[in-house]
């Protein structure tokens, strides 16, 4: 069996999970995935014990209020769309807070 020959019978299956081959045999996409924005590891703009005045934009389906500080979002338990609250951070996520009414 020739290097061309073998290299046909073993291919694909030394592709890494989420890559794929394209014509030409070069290998795209080895490490696959997920990509994490860099907003992710920015500082937050609150954290937990801030007691922060905000407006509640929109009611989310299961009925929390959405705030944001400086485009960082916010739920409010209870809150109602259009209220103006000073909320004290409860917790604080990767892409969200928690707050409740003071």
């Amino acid at each position: 069996m020739s290097e061309e020959e073998a290299g046909e019978e073993d291919s694909g299956q030394n592709e890494g999970f989420g890559s794929h081959r394209h014509e030409g045999g070069h290998v795209h996409g080895e490490r696959g995935g997920m990509h994490i924005k860099p907003s992710y590891f920015l500082e937050k703009p609150v954290k937990v014990g801030d007691e922060v005045e905000v407006t509640i934009e929109a009611v989310a389906s299961k009925g929390d209020g959405i705030a944001k500080v400086n485009g960082f979002v916010i739920f409010i338990k209870g809150a109602k769309q259009g209220d103006k609250l000073k909320v004290k951070i409860t917790e604080v996520k990767a892409r969200y807070a928690v707050g409740e009414p003071v």
